[in-house]
C-alpha cells in the first residue's frame, strides 16, 4: 500500500505538458507555414555560392593558410614557460625509442636500416608544420612497414640473386637486389603520399570509417602474426628467402622450420636475452608508471648493450652472428622516385594509404578527446600526404602514426608538435654524426624489440571473447579481417575485410526488425504492441514500422513483412468438417486454429464461439448442429471472415533514412493494393531529405497526394479516427 502510494506520488511530481493544434498533413503543413522547396533555394543560391568560391578576401586567404599550415596558428601562442620543459623530456623520451625502431623496422620493409633513420627524420619534421595532432609520434610503423616489405619482396623476389653465398660477387648482388627494393619502397611512399594528399584536398576524410573497429583489430593482429614469423629467421639467424602474397605466413614457417638445424647459438642467445630484458623494462614501465618521471628507455639500452657486447666479443666473425653493417654518414642528396614502378604498385599503394591515415585519426580522435581539442580528419589526410611524398625524394619509406611511441610521447609530459620535432633532431643527429657506431648492432637485437613491440596486438586475441558476447556480426568481421589478412596477405585481406563488412551493413538492412506499434493509453507515444502490456491498438488502425531505409535491398522484405503482419488480425480461420462431425471434432479443429493463431484476438474470438455452441459459416453464425446437418457432404470447408476489419494503415517512416526508386514503386505498389480492398495508408514521421527523394521520383501524383503523409503517428491516429467517424455517420444517415 505505501509503495503504491509512492508510486502516485511520483507520477504526481511528474512533468506533464498539453499541446493543442490542428491534426496536421503535409500538405496542410506546407500551406500554412509556406513550404520552401530546397531546390528552389539551391537555384537562387548557386551563383553567391560560386561567386564565394571565386572571391577571396585577406581575412578568407589567411583562414586558408591557417587551416593548410596549423602551425602559423599556435606557434605565435605556444606559452613556452608552461610548454617547453614537457615538449622537450617527451622529444627526447620519444626520439630515443624512435632510434631502435626505425632500425628494426626497415627490416620489416625489406631496406637497409640506415632508411629507417631517413623515415624517421624527414617525415616527422615535416608533421610538425602540417599536423593539427599534439600528441601522436609520426614514423616509421610494424604494420606499414610490414605491407611495404611484402610489395618490395613481390616486385624484387630474392629469387634474383643467387643463395651461393660462397661466390665471389654475391655482396654485389645483394646490394643490387637492396637498392630495387629502396626505389619499390620510395615509390610506394610517394604514390600513397600523393592519394593520401588528393583525398584530403577533396575532403575525402570520411573513407576511414569503412574500416570499423573491428576490422582494424583484426587486421592488425593478422600483421602481429605476419610480423612475428618474418622475425624468426633473424632471432634464430638462419638463411631463408622472403615470402609475400597468399599464404605467405604458412611458407615462411615452412622455410625456417626446414633450416632450423642451421640455428646460429650465439644470435638466438642474444635475441632471447634482449626479449627478456625488453618484456621486464616494459613491466617495470607499466607498474610504476606514475612513480617514474619519464619511462625506462629499454629499446635505446638494449641497442646500446648488443652493439657494444658485438663489437667486444666480434660476433661477426667469431660466431657468424648477422649484423646491421654499413650505415652512411650524412644526409642523401634528393632524388626523383621510379615512375615506371606506377602501374605495379598502384593498388598497393591505395591500400597503404588508408591503413596509414586509419591508424594516424583513430590515435589522434583519442588523444584529442582525452586532452580537450579537436582535430581535422581532412588535414590529416593532407598532412600525411605531405609527409609521404615529400619524403620520398630523400629515401624514406610510408609512415603513420605508431601506437607505441605516441603512448611515450603523451605519457611523458608531450604538449604539442615540438616534441615530435626534438625527437626528428635526435635522429638527425645520429645520421650525421653516430650512425657507424650502430653498424656492429646485432640483427636478432632488432628482431627482438619489434617482436616485443607486438605484444599489444597480440593482445588483440581477447577480442573474440568481447565481441562473442557484445556482437555476432562485429566479431563475423574480426574473424574475416584476420583469417583473410593472415591467409590472403595484408593487400588482399584488407579488400576482403572491408567488402565483407560493407555485406553486413547490407545484411542488416534486409534482415530489419518488423514491429506493430500500439499506444500507450493517454499519450502521443506509439511503442511495440509486443514489448509493453499496456499499450492498446486502435480498432481498425494498423501502425508498421521497419527500422531500416526502404530501397532495392529491402523492398520485396518490406512488403511482405507487412502483409504478414497486418494479415494476422484479418487471417481467416479454415474449420474441417463435414457429415457425422461432432462438437468434439470442431473443438479438435478449432484448438488446432488456437495454436496456429499468433493474435489474442482470434484466441478469445474462438473461446467465445465454442462457448455459445456456434460456428462461422461463411460470416454467419449458426448452432454446431444446423452447421452440421445442413451441409452436403462434397462441402468440406468452412471460412471466417475477419473478426475485425482494418480500414487504415499507418507506415512509420521514422527510421527511414532514404528511398531510392524501388522503394518509391513498392511503395505505391501498397497503397494502390490496400485502396482497392478499402485499406487507407497513411506516411508518418517522413523527414524532409526522404520527402525531397520522394519529390524528384515523381512520387507524388494522382494517385498520392501529400495529404496522405503526417508529421508524426499520433496526427495520422486522429486523422483515421475523423475520416472513420465521417464514414460511419455517413453509413447511418443513408
Amino acid at each position: 500500500m505505501e509503495h503504491a502510494q509512492e508510486d502516485e506520488a511520483c507520477l504526481e511530481q511528474t512533468q506533464k505538458y498539453h499541446v493543442e493544434r490542428p491534426i496536421y498533413n503535409q500538405e496542410l503543413l506546407d500551406e500554412r507555414y509556406d513550404f520552401f522547396s530546397p531546390f528552389v533555394l539551391y537555384k537562387y543560391l548557386t551563383f553567391f555560392f560560386l561567386l564565394s568560391i571565386f572571391s577571396c578576401s585577406s581575412k578568407k586567404a589567411k583562414s586558408h593558410l591557417y587551416s593548410f599550415i596549423p602551425i602559423l596558428k599556435w606557434l605565435p601562442r605556444y606559452p613556452v614557460k608552461e610548454y617547453l620543459l614537457g615538449d622537450i623530456i617527451s622529444g627526447i623520451s620519444t626520439g630515443v625509442m624512435q632510434l631502435p625502431q626505425g632500425l628494426a623496422y626497415a627490416l620489416l620493409a625489406a631496406v637497409p636500416p640506415v632508411f629507417g633513420l631517413y623515415s624517421s627524420f624527414y617525415p616527422v619534421f615535416l608533421y610538425t608544420f602540417f599536423g593539427t595532432s599534439k600528441h601522436i609520434s609520426i614514423g616509421t610503423f610494424a604494420v606499414i612497414s610490414m605491407m611495404v616489405g611484402g610489395v618490395a619482396v613481390r616486385v624484387v623476389p630474392d629469387e634474383m640473386v643467387s643463395m651461393d653465398y660462397n661466390s665471389t660477387n654475391v655482396t654485389d648482388m645483394l646490394a643490387s637486389r637492396d637498392a630495387k627494393r629502396v626505389q619499390v619502397a620510395v615509390t610506394l611512399a610517394l604514390l600513397s603520399g600523393i592519394i593520401q594528399l588528393c583525398l584530403g584536398l577533396l575532403r575525402f576524410g570520411f573513407v576511414a570509417i569503412y574500416l570499423t573497429e573491428p576490422l582494424v583489430r583484426g587486421f592488425t593482429t593478422a600483421a602481429a602474426v605476419h610480423v612475428f614469423t618474418s622475425q624468426l629467421k633473424y632471432l634464430l639467424g638462419v638463411k631463408t628467402n622472403r615470402y609475400s602474397g597468399p599464404l605467405s605466413v604458412v611458407y615462411s614457417i615452412a622455410a625456417v622450420l626446414s633450416e632450423i638445424t642451421t640455428t646460429n647459438v650465439a644470435s638466438l642467445i642474444v635475441g632471447l636475452t634482449c626479449i627478456v630484458m625488453l618484456l621486464i623494462g616494459k613491466e617495470i614501465n607499466l607498474r610504476f608508471k606514475k612513480k617514474l618521471p619519464v619511462p625506462i628507455p629499454m629499446e635505446i639500452i638494449v641497442v646500446i648493450i648488443g652493439t657494444g657486447v658485438s663489437a667486444g666479443m666480434n660476433l661477426t666473425d667469431s660466431y657468424g652472428v648477422d649484423v646491421v653493417g654499413n650505415i652512411p654518414k650524412g644526409l642523401r642528396a634528393p632524388k626523383f622516385p621510379e615512375i615506371r614502378l606506377i602501374p605495379t604498385i598502384f593498388v598497393d599503394a591505395v591500400a597503404i594509404a588508408i591503413v596509414g591515415f586509419s591508424m594516424a585519426v583513430s590515435m589522434a580522435k583519442i588523444f584529442a578527446l582525452k586532452h580537450g581539442y579537436t582535430i581535422d580528419g581532412n588535414q590529416e589526410l593532407i598532412a600525411l600526404g605531405i609527409c609521404n611524398s615529400v619524403g620520398s625524394f630523400f629515401q624514406s619509406f610510408p609512415v603513420t602514426c605508431s601506437m607505441s611511441r605516441s603512448l611515450v610521447q603523451e605519457s611523458t609530459g608531450g604538449k604539442t608538435q615540438i616534441a615530435g620535432t626534438l625527437s626528428s633532431i635526435m635522429v638527425l643527429l645520429v645520421i650525421v654524426a653516430i650512425g657507424y657506431l650502430f653498424e656492429p648492432l646485432p640483427q636478432t637485437v632488432l628482431a627482438a624489440i619489434v617482436m616485443v613491440n607486438l605484444k599489444g596486438m597480440f593482445k588483440q586475441f581477447g577480442d573474440v571473447a568481447y565481441f562473442w558476447r557484445i556482437s555476432r556480426i562485429e566479431l563475423a568481421i574480426w574473424v574475416v579481417a584476420f583469417v583473410a589478412s593472415l591467409f590472403l596477405g595484408l593487400d588482399y585481406g584488407l579488400l576482403t575485410a572491408v567488402t565483407f563488412a560493407m555485406i553486413t551493413v547490407i545484411y542488416r538492412t534486409q534482415s530489419p526488425q518488423y514491429r506493430i506499434l500500439g499506444q500507450i493509453p493517454d499519450t502521443d507515444i506509439y511503442c511495440d504492441v509486443e514489448e509493453y502490456e499496456e499499450v492498446k491498438e486502435h480498432p481498425g488502425i494498423k501502425i508498421f514500422q521497419a527500422n531500416t531505409s526502404l530501397y532495392f535491398a529491402n523492398s520485396e522484405s518490406y512488403m511482405s513483412a507487412l502483409k504478414k503482419k497486418v494479415s494476422k488480425a484479418n487471417s481467416f480461420i479454415c474449420v474441417w468438417g463435414g457429415r457425422g462431425s461432432t462438437l468434439k471434432k470442431y473443438w479438435l479443429s478449432l484448438s488446432c486454429v488456437c495454436l496456429l493463431s499468433q493474435t489474442n484476438d482470434v484466441e478469445a474470438g474462438v473461446k467465445h464461439e465454442i462457448a455459445n455452441e456456434e460456428l462461422p459459416v461463411n460470416g454467419q453464425f449458426t448452432s454446431v448442429d444446423d452447421s452440421v446437418q445442413d451441409r452436403s457432404p462434397d462441402e468440406l470447408e468452412y471460412f471466417m471472415e475477419p473478426k475485425t476489419n482494418v480500414h487504415s494503415l499507418i507506415l512509420d517512416f521514422t527510421p527511414v533514412n532514404f528511398v531510392d526508386s524501388v522503394g518509391a514503386k513498392t511503395l505505391k505498389s501498397i497503397i494502390k493494393e490496400y485502396k482497392e480492398v478499402g485499406v487507407c495508408v497513411y506516411i508518418a514521421g517522413c523527414s524532409g531529405p526522404v520527402m525531397n527523394e520522394l519529390t524528384r521520383l515523381n512520387f507524388f501524383e494522382n494517385t498520392v497526394t501529400r495529404d496522405l503523409l503526417f508529421h508524426s503517428i499520433h496526427d495520422a491516429v486522429l486523422a483515421c479516427h475523423v475520416k472513420d467517424s465521417s464514414a460511419s455517420q455517413t453509413a447511418s444517415d443513408l
